[in-house]
């Protein structure tokens, strides 16, 4: 029997791609004020929370919107907080419990001052959800706020399609794993948050090539994720949804012939974007500003995205680091599924 450590070679995806990482000043002072924040909410158990804080979602937020204000950052934060509690609860959940939490979060954001009924899932208890939106809204532009609530309510129901895909055991074919993966990755609600300070005009957002390029900066994000994550959703038994087991089924390949699958896709992505963005036409200086800034800002998303994958703990806990110098992931065995799963419920009732 071969007692050699199996390991997965994970390509660096990103190490042509030209916008840098930077960190926002605010980070430290922003991280601070949101994690004491929202650890008043009392939503989790200790085991969950302490899993919770090792995410760092404020480094998330600071790599993404690097040349933010201060306020803005904040919101991004709390922002990618929303994002990893309903992912938490959800993720767990089957398709019926998730549509019904789901239908709470999109009854929050629209209500932001409602008082929620008692013995509401906790997810509107803690009142995470209508806390970020009410401020949200007090520093952001209308279009904006019309531009998240169109795609931050589009990723919630492609969440509840996951969890019927999960409780059928199903594994999509790539091309329709994609098409869902754009909106269940959260990448296009993320990205309107750039929109946060500007009064970008319709035709411009909604221009072909704009949505093209913003199509390719959802893609290189979940490709970035899954291809991080795997390691740890196969072990979990949690791998359908994902594109790495996705490729390895319709094309019967094995996990390195995945991942090299999966970083060659990424680079012909990167090559549509860059090659996309010499076709974006003009609407006046003014409006041009607006829409490099947009732009760049959406790459660096991409470039944030994968940084704080291996900075952080959410995916490759302590060794991500090692990781990214050495591109070896070491496999991790299965866990017992179903115990996983009812701790997981268990922690987060608590």
């Amino acid at each position: 029997m071969d007692a050699r450590p199996r390991v997965i070679y994970l390509p660096d995806t990103m190490a042509n791609w030209p916008w840098p990482r930077v960190m926002n000043p605010h980070y430290e002072a922003v991280k601070a004020e949101v994690d004491a924040s929202f650890c008043l909410f009392k939503g989790l158990s200790p085991e969950s929370q302490e899993a919770f804080n090792k995410c760092d979602s404020a480094r998330l937020a600071a790599l993404a919107f690097p040349n933010a204000p201060r306020e803005h950052l904040r919101i991004g934060c709390d922002f990618i907080n929303v994002l990893g509690i309903v992912d938490m609860y959800t993720d767990i959940e089957n398709a019926t419990v998730t549509e019904a939490m789901v239908d709470i979060v999109i009854d929050a954001l629209h209500n932001p001052h409602k008082t929620r009924p008692e013995g509401e899932c906790i997810l509107g208890e803690i009142e995470i959800v209508q806390q970020f939106w009410a401020r949200a809204i007090q520093s952001t532009s209308l279009p904006f706020q019309r531009h998240f609530l169109d795609s931050y309510t589009a990723y919630l129901r492609a969440v509840v399609v996951e969890a019927l895909d999960r409780d059928e055991t199903r594994c999509r074919g790539i091309d329709d794993y994609i098409k869902l993966r754009r909106d269940t990755c959260a990448a296009k609600p993320a990205i309107t948050l750039y929109e946060m300070g500007m009064d970008l005009p319709e035709e411009v957002l909604y221009h072909p090539v704009v949505a093209e390029l913003t199509e390719c900066i959802t893609e290189l994000m979940l490709i970035d994720n899954d291809m991080i994550s795997y390691n740890r959703e196969q072990a979990m038994g949690d791998e359908n949804h994902n594109l790495i087991t996705t490729v390895m089924v319709e094309l019967g390949l094995d996990r390195s012939g995945a991942m090299a699958w999966a970083a060659h896709y990424h680079a012909e992505v990167e090559k549509k974007f860059t090659d996309g963005l010499a076709k974006v036409p003009s609407w006046g200086p003014s409006t041009d500003v607006l829409v490099k800034e947009y732009l760049d800002g959406m790459a660096t998303w991409a470039r944030a995205n994968h940084c704080w994958s291996y900075e952080t703990q959410r995916y490759l806990g302590t060794k991500g680091p090692v990781i990214q110098r050495t591109r070896l992931v070491p496999l991790l065995p299965k866990v017992n599924c179903k115990a996983a799963s009812v701790a997981a419920k268990d922690d987060a009732a608590d």
